[in-house]
């Protein structure tokens, strides 16, 4: 599985600590599984929940995923 990260989801994951960063690693290095759901009114996008944080995806391939946005819950869909 190999994740391609958007410019924000990149300024994101840097500028968290060092367990946040690797809860965001470790969950996204183990997609498709975990907390994940299909968006409503979004074709093809998906959001995988990390405690309070939300990771929006696509799938670009069989094994390849692109890692849009990363924010807290409040913020990530606006």
């Amino acid at each position: 599985m190999t994740p391609l990260y958007s410019k924000q989801a990149s300024k994101f994951l840097d500028s968290q600590d060092d367990d946040t960063y690797n809860r965001i690693k470790s969950a996204v290095h183990k997609l498709p599984m975990g907390d994940v759901k299909k968006l409503q009114g979004s074709k093809g996008k998906y959001r995988l929940r990390v405690g309070s944080l939300r990771v929006i995806f696509k799938r670009i391939g069989q094994n390849m995923f692109y890692i849009e946005a990363i924010d807290n819950r409040g913020q990530v869909y606006k």
